[in-house]
């Protein structure tokens, strides 16, 4: 086996793993927070799991198209650097997928928490008549 096929061997021993257990942890932890967005545990899971879902398949396929060197690896030394360069870059993606979902969800949340804060508590009951110099413009 040559130095290039190991890099790729090492880099997907490396970053599958790494994969699933972001997912599992965030699928494990992200509940509360949906929940708490969504206002639904049924709903809360059914979307933590589409969540995983779309996870699984947006960086597995990133990390399966990402795999090509473009050069060929001729020692220990440069398989090391090259590895360490993909998990990096997969990793930074992994990152900045967190942080997109926090930040919708969180938009989400805020949206939804302005929206109980606009809404008043009861309907006016009635309507009271203006007094003042322009009470004859507006009649009762």
């Amino acid at each position: 086996m040559d130095w290039t096929a190991l890099t790729y061997l090492s880099y997907l021993v490396v970053t599958v793993p790494l994969t699933v257990w972001v997912a599992r942890t965030l699928s494990r932890n992200g509940r509360v927070f949906l929940t708490d967005v969504l206002g639904e545990d049924g709903l809360a899971d059914a979307v933590n799991t589409l969540l995983v879902v779309g996870f699984y398949l947006l960086n597995v396929g990133f990390v399966l198209l990402y795999l090509r060197t473009g050069t060929t690896v001729v020692n220990l030394t440069q398989m090391i650097e090259v590895v360490s360069l993909k998990v990096g870059v997969v990793m930074v993606v992994l990152g900045l997928l967190h942080f997109c979902n926090v930040y919708v969800f969180n938009s989400i949340r805020r949206r939804a928490r302005l929206e109980t804060l606009r809404t008043p508590p009861l309907p006016p009951q009635r309507y009271t008549p203006t007094v003042g110099p322009d009470a004859a413009a507006y009649p009762a």
